[in-house]
């Protein structure tokens, strides 16, 4: 049984989240996409797992970076994947992010072929 990976996309911009989902079902996963912090928290409460999250750290309701603290300290998805794909370039951004737990950071705009590799890599890391 060939099990799809399921990705939880959290993106506020709707043309970029449909872009991501078209992107990403191309490529065979399963894509979950929500628009605020607060929707991507429920989802990630009542899912049982996803292998892979894509959040924007500026989302709305609850910030991205609110949503990957919230998710380093929630036991169940301590070690679940996280991409940070946002507009945020700045170098306090960037280290901050990946200090809070963030497994790899892309910024806006994105080449896609770079975004599936990354994907690609994050997903062959999670195998436990």
């Amino acid at each position: 049984m060939n099990h799809k990976k399921q990705i939880l996309v959290a993106e506020h911009d709707t043309t970029l989240r449909e872009l991501l989902e078209y992107l990403l079902q191309r490529q065979g996963y399963a894509i979950e996409s929500v628009s605020d912090g607060e929707f991507a928290k429920r989802q990630l409460m009542s899912h049982k797992t996803y292998d892979l999250v894509i959040l924007d750290l500026l989302l709305p309701i609850v910030s991205g970076s609110q949503l990957l603290k919230w998710l380093r300290d929630y036991e169940t998805h301590r070690h679940m994947p996280v991409l940070i794909l946002t507009d945020l370039q700045d170098d306090d951004d960037i280290a901050d992010a990946l200090d809070a737990g963030a497994d790899d950071y892309m910024i806006k705009p994105f080449q896609p072929k770079e975004l599936q590799a990354r994907i690609r890599k994050l997903l062959r890391i999670k195998k436990d």
